[in-house]
């Protein structure tokens, strides 16, 4: 994803190799971003990089962004990765949504969960969270309570919005994935 090739240049000018996944119905994929159907396509690269590139576990980190945060979590708990990047990530799908649309039931209206909090107490291994101080899609607060509940490093870029530069590639977001690599 051509929006996405500044973090991936980066990371590679960093000494890592980088697989950008556009899951279905995201990037001109065809194809509904069910909660089942993600989890499908980032066993499918998983499988692909382990299997097919030979590349071992133990040196994999898995960076997801805000819906992505939920995707590899959920990956997490059954193929444990080197580290797990989490930017921006909500505690669970309907906690967002409740905050847009307080006024409607939220949770009985959506059918996936998408539980990153729930889920990311499992996941044995070292974690950072990077969040934007002034984020208008994920409240700050969530991606600070799913900090905790990783005991996970937080890395909060203060004054930062959701898409904004910075934490889509900035400094220190590129730190918090080097901080990750095994060495």
């Amino acid at each position: 994803r051509a929006g996405r090739a500044p973090l991936a240049a980066k990371l590679a000018e960093a000494g890592l190799a980088v697989l950008l996944l556009d899951y279905r119905g995201y990037g001109g994929n065809p194809g509904d971003p069910s909660e089942a159907g993600l989890a499908l396509d980032v066993r499918a690269a998983h499988r692909f990089l382990v299997e097919e590139r030979r590349v071992r576990p133990e040196r994999l980190l898995y960076f997801g962004e805000s819906l992505g945060c939920a995707v590899v979590t959920e990956l997490a708990t059954a193929y444990p990765p080197a580290g797990l990047l989490l930017r921006s990530p909500f505690t669970d799908l309907a906690a967002v949504g409740a905050e847009v649309y307080p006024y409607l039931p939220v949770r009985l209206l959506l059918r996936d969960r998408f539980p990153v909090e729930e889920r990311v107490v499992r996941v044995r291994v070292p974690t950072a969270v990077v969040l934007g101080g002034a984020d208008s899609i994920v409240p700050p607060s969530q991606s600070r309570a799913v900090a905790v509940a990783a005991s996970a490093r937080l890395v909060e870029i203060p004054g930062a919005d959701h898409n904004d530069p910075v934490l889509l590639d900035g400094p220190a977001l590129i730190e918090a994935v080097r901080a990750l690599v095994p060495r």
